[in-house]
């Protein structure tokens, strides 16, 4: 699948980038909350109420979050291929030629990452057996992460 000369990330290094931009997530769901939470008390709930576990707010608030996970990760890596993260590690995602990846591509590679996190990060550990160095995410989405050169 790898036809580009850059070496694959190696999963420490890509560990270390989603530890930053989870970070990151954080306070995007934080801000999104805040709205969640105005939104709810000012829709006639009163005020200082919480939103209920389960309920349709909460649904909703939990769907936006991945979304706007989706398109932090989504944006930042049609814009340079890189997460503030990623940036950090210097590693990168690039189709198998080492060109930019396509928007397609990257929301599937976003999708299956989340997958392989609700499945314990098995797609992520997958890549220590891979030969490739590839996770579910990678091969799903025919991305992949490479290290960048020191600049």
């Amino acid at each position: 699948m790898s036809t580009s000369p850059a070496p694959s990330a190696l999963l420490l290094r890509r560990l270390a980038a989603l530890f930053y931009d989870f970070w990151v997530c954080v306070a995007l769901w934080l801000l999104l909350s805040l709205l969640f939470t105005l939104a709810f008390n000012l829709s006639g709930h009163g005020v200082r109420e919480n939103i209920a576990p389960f309920s349709a707010w909460q649904w909703g608030l939990w769907a936006c979050c991945w979304l706007t996970t989706g398109a932090y990760a989504v944006l930042s890596w049609r814009r340079g291929g890189q997460t503030l993260g990623m940036r950090a590690w210097k590693i990168a995602v690039v189709d198998p030629a080492g060109r930019p990846a396509t928007t397609k591509a990257l929301w599937r590679r976003f999708a299956w990452g989340g997958l392989s996190l609700l499945a314990f990060g098995a797609g992520f550990w997958w890549a220590l057996l891979d030969r490739q160095r590839l996770g579910w995410h990678d091969r799903a989405s025919a991305t992949r992460l490479v290290r960048l050169p020191p600049r």
